[in-house]
């Protein structure tokens, strides 16, 4: 239970962090997208039952506020999940590098990914252009170690983690 409750403060923590970093970056262009970087980080220390809920969750909240389409955030977010429970028994995700890295390509994916299913479904158009996008990544993986640290120290142990 008390796993719980920190993922519970950790996905607050995550909304407020998205919001002021989100708010600014927002009128050069720039998308940085740090709750899928709380979300990656989710998917490195929580079990595939828990982790992957929660980055559903952490992309549906986000579809809550988008006026575009309902849903690609969540359905981008589950993706990259699905990428990381993969790579996970290759890779060591508590390398800073590894984290940086695949924050950068993750977020890249899915900020290509949402333009791609708001296209296919809305027939609009929504692109800010690939410089804005890599941008919004590469100030995301500077970001992410910090988000990294912060969830190892915060969810350890219980029924809901990886073993180390």
């Amino acid at each position: 239970m008390g796993n719980l409750l920190k993922l519970c403060l950790l996905f607050v923590l995550a909304t407020i962090i998205h919001w002021a970093v989100a708010t600014l970056f927002a009128n050069v262009g720039i998308s940085v997208n740090i709750m899928l970087c709380f979300a990656i980080a989710f998917c490195t220390i929580l079990r595939p039952p828990f982790g992957y809920p929660s980055v559903f969750l952490c992309g549906l909240f986000l579809d809550f506020f988008n006026t575009k389409l309902f849903g690609s955030n969540a359905c981008a977010f589950t993706i990259c999940a699905c990428l990381v429970y993969i790579a996970a028994e290759r890779l060591d995700f508590e390398a800073v590098a590894t984290q940086a890295v695949s924050v950068f390509g993750l977020v890249t994916l899915a900020s290509c990914l949402n333009s791609f299913l708001i296209w296919t479904f809305s027939s609009v158009v929504l692109w800010t252009g690939i410089v804005n996008v890599l941008i919004g990544a590469l100030i995301s993986a500077c970001i992410a170690p910090f988000i990294f640290g912060a969830v190892q120290k915060t969810l350890t142990g219980g029924a809901m983690c990886k073993p180390h």
